[in-house]
């Protein structure tokens, strides 16, 4: 077995709330930016958004892959030509590249 590794030993460990980090207008609501393009310097493995969607616009990404975890609300979801209804608190989905 190879030894367990400790915090120090792992790089930095960024801990953000928020409220606490840019908050901007994107195509699903508002967002607030966890960890972000800002943070690219700490080779992040991957970049986390806390958003309120509100007013979604359809739109796709070219080289992303979404991840979703609903904390609280409900909704749909369109993922390429199928609607996803009833989507609610704790679900999880995820919206890849076309």
């Amino acid at each position: 077995t190879s030894p367990s590794r400790s915090a120090a030993d792992s790089g930095p460990v960024l801990v953000r709330h928020e409220g606490h980090t840019k908050r901007e207008r994107g195509a699903c609501g508002w967002r607030d930016r966890l960890i972000s393009h800002e943070d690219c310097s700490l080779s992040p493995a991957a970049w986390v958004h806390a958003v309120d969607i509100d007013g979604a616009k359809l739109h796709y990404h070219k080289r992303s892959t979404e991840l979703y975890y609903v904390l609280e609300g409900s909704g749909s979801v369109i993922l390429g030509d199928a609607r996803i209804p009833d989507i609610s608190e704790d679900d999880y989905f995820e919206a890849a590249q076309p």
